[in-house]
C-alpha cells in the first residue's frame, strides 16, 4: 500500500466521520416572523456555530405572522416558535405540553408627537391612539389597568382607538395622524430616531402595577415531550441563546456584520435597534414565577377568557429554568 493509498484512507475515513456525527446531529427547526428581531439572535447562533457547539443544527423557517407560525408549531411542521408566555400559559390551562424558554423582556411603550404637550396618559383624553395588535394587545392592557389605578380612568373609555400591524402604526404615527402610539420596542426606537418623544414604557406602567419588569414577556416555545425526552436539546438552545446573547451585548462587530438585515434605514435608526436590543436581554437564571403569576392574574382581569382561555394562574412547569 503507498502512501498516498494510506493517506487517501485516513482522509476517507474522517469525512466518512465528519458525515456520520452530522447525520446524528438533531435538526432543530424553528419557525418565525420572516423580519422579526429574534432572526439576529437566530443568525448568531449560526453563523457562529453556537448551535452545533451545543449539540443540535438550527433551521430557521421565516413564516408572515405569529399564527402561522403557531400553526406549523401545533402541526408538527416546527420544532420551536417564539411567542408570548402567556400564550404558552393558555395552552397549558388547555391541555396541551408546551414550555417556554426566556428569550427578551423587551416591551413597547407610548410615543408622542415631538411637540406634543402631553406628559401623561391622563393628558391623551379625548385623543386618538394607535395600538399595534388588537384590544388584547398585552401592553395596552397593562396600560389600561396603570391608568386606572393611577388616575381612576380607563384608557378605552376615554380614548378613541386605532389597531393595526405595528408597520401601519409606525407610519401613522410618523405623520402626525396620531397623539399617541403603542407599538412594539424596535419600532419605538425607529420612531423615536424619527422624532417622536416616548411618553411612557409598558415596563415603567408594570412596575407601578407591582409586576416585574425583569420578568421576560417573549421567549422561545418548544414541546414538553421534547423536554422529557430529549433534553439535552431544550437545554443546548437555551445555552445557544444565552451565548448569542452575550455576544451580542458587548460586541459592536457582531452588530456591524448584522446591520444588512435589521432594516435599519439610517446611523440612529442602527444605534437605536442595537440599543433597544441589548436592554431587553434578560439576566440569566430563573424567572420569578410568583412575579409572572401577578402578571398573568393581572391580564386575566381584563383580558379574560378571550385571552387566556382557562388559564387564570401560572400553570406550573410552564418555565425552562436555565440556571436553576
Amino acid at each position: 500500500m503507498t502512501i498516498f493509498t494510506r493517506l487517501t484512507g485516513a482522509a476517507l475515513a474522517l469525512g466518512l466521520t465528519a458525515v456520520s456525527a452530522m447525520a446524528d446531529t438533531p435538526v432543530l427547526r424553528a419557525a418565525v416572523l420572516k423580519f422579526g428581531t429574534v432572526n439576529w439572535e437566530l443568525d448568531s447562533i449560526q453563523h457562529n456555530g453556537f448551535d452545533t457547539a451545543n449539540g443540535f443544527d438550527l433551521q430557521v423557517q421565516g413564516v408572515a405572522g405569529g399564527s402561522a407560525a403557531q400553526v406549523a408549531f401545533q402541526g408538527g411542521q416546527a420544532d420551536v416558535i417564539v411567542s408570548d408566555w402567556l400564550w404558552v400559559a393558555r395552552q397549558r390551562a388547555a391541555g396541551k405540553d408546551y414550555v417556554f424558554i426566556p428569550y427578551s423582556k423587551a416591551v413597547g411603550g407610548v410615543m408622542v408627537p415631538g411637540d406634543s404637550p402631553a406628559q401623561s396618559l391622563a393628558d391623551l383624553k379625548g385623543g386618538k391612539i394607535g395600538i399595534a395588535g388588537g384590544p388584547l394587545d398585552k401592553s395596552w392592557l397593562i396600560l389600561r389597568a396603570y391608568t386606572l389605578q393611577q388616575d381612576g380612568f380607563d384608557l378605552a373609555d376615554e380614548t378613541e382607538q386605532v389597531f393595526g400591524a405595528p408597520p401601519l402604526i409606525f407610519k401613522t404615527g410618523l405623520s402626525g395622524d396620531l397623539d399617541g402610539a403603542i407599538n412594539f420596542w424596535h419600532f419605538m426606537a425607529k420612531m423615536e430616531a424619527g422624532g417622536m418623544r416616548k411618553l411612557i414604557d409598558v415596563s415603567d406602567a408594570a412596575q407601578a402595577l407591582g409586576l416585574d419588569p425583569e420578568t421576560p414577556l417573549l421567549g422561545y416555545v418548544m414541546r414538553g415531550e421534547t423536554l422529557r425526552d430529549n433534553p439535552e436539546l431544550v437545554h443546548g438552545l437555551a445555552a445557544a441563546s444565552r451565548a448569542a446573547k452575550d455576544l451580542l451585548a458587548a460586541d459592536d462587530a457582531e452588530w456591524d456584520r448584522l446591520r444588512p438585515r435589521m432594516n435599519a434605514k439610517t446611523d440612529a435608526q442602527f444605534a437605536a435597534l442595537k440599543a433597544g436590543f441589548r436592554a431587553g436581554i434578560p439576566a440569566p437564571g430563573p424567572v420569578d414565577e410568583e412575579a409572572a403569576d401577578r402578571m398573568l392574574r393581572l391580564m386575566a382581569d381584563f383580558g379574560g377568557e378571550e385571552l387566556l382561555g382557562k388559564a387564570t394562574a401560572l400553570p406550573e412547569g410552564l418555565f425552562v429554568q436555565p440556571g436553576s
